[in-house]
């Protein structure tokens, strides 16, 4: 298998994203995702063992660097209450600028079968790290309640931001996610302060 780096990977995932966005994960041939990466069908082949792998790695690339970048900007960030808000306004803003990739990471990814799920497992477990992270830090500091149950407190906020997305595309992008940012992140705040 070729190294997963360099043009012509990238030009792959990239048009698995467009190809998937627009005919649906099931529907998405791999000859399709050649033609708009305009490469061979079997150059798939050299970069990747299946349609499956291709989704994993879609998944892992794309929100891989996303979860990269984050981490990043929320380094610089003392305070656990505006590390939510960033976390929030990051997670909407990247989504609203790439209508695609939301489109294939919630609708598409759900309808995967359990490989998939479990590809994707691993950059999920990065992403909810974070949140933990960030409660944890609220605790400590006493920005939170001291007695949070940081696993629910984690699924309440990812799920939020997941129905969120997912609420809005299923409603054809009608109004802004950065819009709603503040009114989630008080909610947010207001239930797990003291």
């Amino acid at each position: 298998m070729a190294k997963r780096t360099g043009e012509k990977y990238d030009a792959i995932i990239d048009a698995a994203v467009r190809v998937i966005a627009e005919y649906g994960y099931h529907n998405a041939q791999v000859s399709r995702i050649a033609r708009e990466a305009r490469v061979a069908d079997g150059t798939i082949y050299l970069y990747f063992k299946n349609k499956d792998d291709v989704l994993i790695s879609l998944f892992s690339e794309k929100m891989g660097s996303f979860i990269t970048e984050m981490e990043e900007k929320l380094r610089e960030i003392e305070s656990p209450a505006d590390q939510l808000y960033t976390l929030i306004r990051l997670h909407f803003e990247k989504l609203e600028e790439d209508r695609q990739l939301a489109t294939v990471t919630q609708i598409e990814l759900r309808q995967s079968n359990p490989e998939v799920r479990r590809g994707i497992g691993e950059i999920l477990k990065r992403y909810l790290d974070i949140i933990d992270r960030i409660i944890e830090s609220g605790m400590e500091k006493g920005l939170f309640r001291p007695n949070l149950d940081i696993r629910v407190c984690r699924k309440m906020i990812f799920g939020s931001l997941d129905e969120m997305v997912t609420s809005w595309i299923m409603n054809d992008y009608k109004y802004s996610l950065l819009d709603q940012v503040e009114e989630i992140h008080r909610l947010f705040i207001s239930g797990m302060g003291k």
